[in-house]
């Protein structure tokens, strides 16, 4: 198995390192140093947040690309690293909606995708998921009994997971709102 060729990481608002290697491509031809160095730049702050570090690179290397779409041997090819180390990344992105898997037509290869609003999609998929913790909460909280120290952490914890679903709901509506009036303005003149 080939190794991860790491990256140094730079601090935010630091200089971009260039001495990082053009890494090759058959989609959009070779990175620049500059987007490889941002890919890891990128990919060290989703691990700073909690990210899979593999995961992290591959979805920062989905959002540099043009296209938006890598085989894993393209993206392994970018990151210097086997394909097999691709496989968890990219099943851990589809599980939390980050990255879709596309077939190849006429082929058995898989291409992966992220999608232009991939972020918008990723927390709109939080609210099943946020139901369900609301839900495993209050069965909790009757376990241990409402009026128990851990009763009440649970409750607070219960009313804070709904305060943050209306949130969410409210924020996507904003941001929905926000680009059709966007989309709807007429595109500036660049003569």
């Amino acid at each position: 198995m080939q190794e991860e060729r790491r990256v140094p990481r730079a601090e935010p608002g630091a200089d971009v390192d260039t001495d990082v290697e053009a890494v090759p491509g058959e989609t959009g031809g070779p990175w620049t140093p500059e987007i490889a160095a941002f890919v890891e730049r990128f990919a060290g702050d989703l691990t700073d947040a909690g990210m899979q570090r593999m995961a992290a690179r591959v979805l920062a290397s989905l959002i540099a690309e043009d296209s938006g779409t890598l085989t894993s041997a393209e993206i392994a090819e970018r990151l210097r690293v086997s394909s097999g180390a691709i496989s968890g990344a990219v099943s851990y992105l589809s599980q939390v909606h980050l990255v879709s898997r596309e077939r190849q037509p006429g082929t058995r290869r898989e291409r992966y995708r992220v999608h232009q609003d991939v972020w918008h999609d990723a927390v709109t998929n939080r609210d099943p998921l946020l139901n369900r913790w609301i839900g495993s909460l209050r069965q909790g909280i009757e376990a241990v009994g409402p009026d128990s120290p851990a009763g009440r952490r649970l409750t607070e914890t219960t009313e804070f997971m709904e305060f943050m679903r209306l949130g969410l709901r409210d924020l996507m509506r904003r941001w929905q709102e926000r680009q059709s009036a966007a989309s709807a303005e007429p595109a500036e003149d660049t003569r």
